[in-house]
């Protein structure tokens, strides 16, 4: 059972607060073992009820209410707060503490980052700086002076515009900062440091100039320059599409080592992860420079969707997190291939976000009942959310649904709000009755849509008929139908596109080209007429709904949709069917995966074609053994999935080498540019010597030596040390070596050098993990390491499961340690033992086994607590 300090709390508790904080002011004293912070809050009373602060891991030197020092006898303190009695309605309160920033291994709340002290308090890391109310409703206009050696620490930053600096005693030196945004105090930051300064300016569409600082560690400015661009494109981007202008007066971004998340968008000032700043040709992939770009953009974009409208509690946080990454995918479209970046978002909520629905921990992405907040910072509550801000895209349309953002922004600007309030600012806008829609937002699970045509060749009419189901997730049972816009689109035989109508008149084209069908009903009949053959549909085009779509089609259809489809991601869809039905057909069987020549040749068009060479990579790529494993709910076929996924790409190199030769030679660059163009050839560059080292690996070894040593950029670099590890090729030492030897002190890049070998798939990457724990560069105590290796492992269908469990007692000994240092860190590596039910019985025992330990850890955090006790839950 979990302890009194595991409580869950409830949505439908919501009260609130009986107070109020008007202005703040923060002093702070810095000192890596004794930091002084002396807090003084303008409170007014609201509602009847007691005056209580949050506080944890804080020492208490003084409390003054109204200018008079407090005695014991006028507070009670508790391990997670303090509390007054008989305070007025409206009263000062100034609150000193002292914290200890250089012991704060969690890296919540304020702490030391290397050489630097750093802030992050997203959800509740401010009670761990102060006393207060720990609340995003709460929104206070914050004032904070920052005191520290000036030889040490040169750049004191906080939120807001600079309003004083100074001298002091002894070397130091002060700097205040001005917020004239009321915000709540999981958007406070501070960070000071030592550091190299990137700068720049914004001209707004209102003529007003901004001042552009990128901190990031000594000798790393070159590396800053791509996100300085990112972020003024991200400005840019969001007044002409969003019409969205910045507020401050300067916008800085600091980049530093230790930080357990990839960024915080703090108000004026966001604390990142530094790899998600730094960027240049040597050390950046070109996956790196778009994420980096893509990260930019969602923490810009916050300032409105996150900051001047945030949230009235954390179960709403999905109205911040699911609509700004939808706003981060949209940015990222508009500037590179909507294709490719839809393809790579559907990817993670096939591979990740259905398996968490699948999981004891699924939840609704407003949940109802939280235990540890940290652990609802997830992809249901991410992406999800962003499907379903998208599905309101697609059912409003782009100029319906701007109509709804000015009216959310019109009526809530300076509020903290909810997912309902978002939606009602949809429908007021655009006069839509969005009753149904909102089961999305309390509904956990993914629906499967079960679709089945019929054709009517006396009549010329197609019958579709849909149902739609929810499978039972943990604490919901009962499942209702949910709102489905279902984009789709039909082709003849020869590929030429239909014009669909029905009784009624033609169907209405959506704006993305497709026809748009509204499902939601448990059961809907659709009749489609004016046929002349049975067409062949393309469903759910551009992954219009967070869906399984079970609907089979024949492998001819599916060629007619790889030859033909007019939307990119439909032919990209049409492959990957056609890899799951001959992978899931070869497990079933038990036989070995054998290519047709219709398969064959439609595959060496594909090569052939001129679309994107990005698109023709990822069309040309297989689904992984990771992303097959979401096919099996149960009783998951670890060694069957591995070998068939083997046999498919062996079979593909073997059959279309020359295509690969071909592609190879054609796309191989030797200049290196940073354009849509010149990313898109390097994939598919890549991805053919790959499968030419698959085909002949005797032959084409020392090619992949050579695009190695010549590689002038770490895509190419990095994709042949894969490449040698992942084909367990002869030069996989040596190229190992050589990586590791080059970058053995650039960080972010000898994470890469961690995580190609811990993804590498063959069961004896346990045992080159665990001898990678004792490397000289590993640390448990920087989280880019521990996710690198230990976390990338993790996910390693075949080393993670090796049937004799050491895997599992790998990572469940890591897990233990964290538990006391990084319990946020620890409890994001226990999820796959989330998914234990869903493996053979051998399987299950073990992860079970790695489970019940951990729950007999001593002082188990609450992070970990609530994750082990619902996985175990009957």
């Amino acid at each position: 059972m979990l302890t009194t300090e595991h409580q869950a709390k409830y949505r439908s508790d919501y009260r609130a607060p009986a107070f109020t904080i008007e202005t703040v002011e923060l002093t702070f004293h810095l000192h890596e073992k004794q930091t002084r912070v002396i807090n003084s809050m303008r409170i007014q009373r609201q509602t009847p009820g007691a005056f209580e602060l949050d506080g944890e891991q804080l020492k208490l030197v003084r409390i003054e209410l109204d200018g008079s020092p407090l005695t014991p006898d006028d507070y009670q303190l508790t391990a997670t707060g303090l509390i007054l009695d008989g305070v007025p309605d409206s009263f000062l309160l100034t609150i000193e503490t002292e914290i200890d920033p250089a012991s704060n291994t969690a890296l919540e709340g304020l702490y030391k980052s290397d050489g630097a002290f750093c802030t992050q308090c997203e959800a509740e890391g401010f009670r761990r700086i102060t006393y207060y109310l720990d609340r995003p409703d709460v929104l206070a206009v914050f004032t904070t002076t920052i005191i520290a050696d000036k030889a040490r620490y040169p750049y004191l930053l906080s939120n807001g515009n600079r309003v004083g600096q100074g001298e002091g005693e002894n070397g130091q030196h002060w700097i205040t900062w001005h917020d004239p945004f009321p915000k709540p105090a999981y958007l406070f930051a501070l960070v000071a440091g030592d550091f190299d300064v990137h700068k720049d300016t914004f001209k707004t569409v209102s003529g007003r100039t901004i001042d552009l600082h990128i901190f990031v560690d000594r000798g790393n400015l070159e590396r800053a320059r791509y996100a300085m661009t990112a972020l003024q494109n991200s400005m840019r981007w969001d007044e002409q599409r969003f019409g969205l202008e910045y507020d401050l007066d300067i916008y800085m971004i600091v980049a530093v080592d230790f930080f357990n998340m990839g960024a915080m968008e703090n108000k004026g000032l966001n604390i990142f992860n530094s790899r998600y700043v730094l960027a240049d040709q040597q050390t950046a992939t070109d996956q790196d420079f778009l994420a980096v770009e893509s990260v930019i953009g969602h923490e810009y974009f916050h300032n409105w969707t996150g900051n001047r409208i945030t949230c009235r509690d954390w179960f709403q946080l999905s109205l911040k997190e699911g609509l700004t990454v939808f706003r981060d995918q949209e940015f990222s479209s508009d500037l590179g291939s909507r294709a490719v970046n839809r393809i790579q978002d559907i990817r993670i909520i096939r591979s990740h976000q259905f398996n968490e629905d699948a999981s004891p921990m699924a939840h609704p992405i407003r949940p109802d009942k939280v235990i540890e907040m940290n652990n609802f910072y997830t992809v249901t509550v991410y992406n999800k959310g962003a499907e379903v801000i998208r599905m309101l895209h697609t059912l409003l349309g782009e100029e319906g649904f701007q109509r709804g953002m000015r009216r959310y922004v019109e009526c809530h600007d300076g509020q903290a709000v909810t997912c309902e309030d978002f939606v009602a600012a949809m429908e007021q806008a655009n006069n839509r009755d969005f009753s149904l829609f909102r089961r999305w937002y309390s509904q956990a699970g993914t629906p499967m849509v079960s679709v089945r045509s019929e054709f009517n060749s006396a009549t010329g009419q197609v019958t579709l008929s849909l149902q739609q189901q929810t499978p039972a997730t943990a604490g919901q049972t009962d499942k209702h139908p949910v709102h489905i816009p279902l984009l789709l689109s039909a082709y003849d035989k020869e590929g030429q596109p239909l014009t669909l109508q029905t009784d009624s008149g033609s169907l209405t084209r959506h704006e993305s080209g497709s026809y748009l069908l509204e499902l939601t009903d448990a059961e809907q009949t659709f009749v489609l007429t004016g046929l002349s053959e049975a067409p062949v549909f393309s469903l759910l085009e551009n992954f219009s709904a967070p869906v399984r779509l079970n609907y089979h089609q024949p492998l001819s259809e599916l060629l007619v949709l790889l030859a033909h489809a007019e939307a990119e991601v439909t032919r990209w869809e049409a492959a990957q069917s056609i890899y799951l039905q001959l992978l899931k057909e070869a497990i079933t069987s038990n036989q070995d995966i054998c290519l047709t020549d219709e398969l064959i040749a439609a595959l060496k068009r594909l090569a052939r074609a001129d679309i994107d060479p990005a698109l023709r990579a990822l069309a040309l790529s297989p689904p992984t053994a990771e992303e097959l494993a979401e096919h099996y709910p149960a009783e998951i076929p670890v060694t069957a999935i591995a070998a068939a996924c083997r046999q498919l790409k062996q079979a593909i190199a073997t059959a279309l080498q020359h295509d690969f030769k071909a592609l190879y030679e054609n796309y191989c660059q030797s200049d290196y540019e940073l354009s849509g163009t010149a990313i898109a050839a390097r994939s598919l560059c890549n991805l053919s010597l790959y499968y030419l080292c698959l085909a002949a690996p005797d032959q084409y070894s020392k090619q992949l030596v050579q695009h190695f040593r010549g590689a002038n950029n770490m895509t190419d670099q990095q994709a042949a040390l894969q490449t040698a590890v992942h084909l367990n090729l002869p030069c996989k030492q040596e190229l190992l070596s050589a990586f590791g030897q080059q970058w053995q002190d650039e960080p972010l890049v000898l994470d890469k050098w961690f995580a190609v070998q811990a993804s590498s798939p063959y069961e004896a990457s346990v045992e080159q993990v665990s001898e990678l724990q004792g490397h000289r560069r590993f640390t448990l105590t920087n989280p880019n390491r521990v996710y690198s290796l230990l976390a990338t492992f993790s996910r390693n269908l075949v080393g993670f499961h090796h049937p004799d469990g050491t895997g599992y007692k790998l990572i469940g000994n890591v897990i233990a340690q964290l538990n006391s240092t990084n319990p946020q860190v620890a409890s994001r590596l226990l999820t796959p033992f989330t998914q234990w039910r869903r493996f053979d019985s051998s399987r299950q025992k073990l992860m079970r086994h790695e489970l019940e330990r951990l729950q007999q850890l001593p002082d188990l955090a609450a992070d970990l607590a609530e994750k082990i006790e619902s996985s175990l839950e009957p």
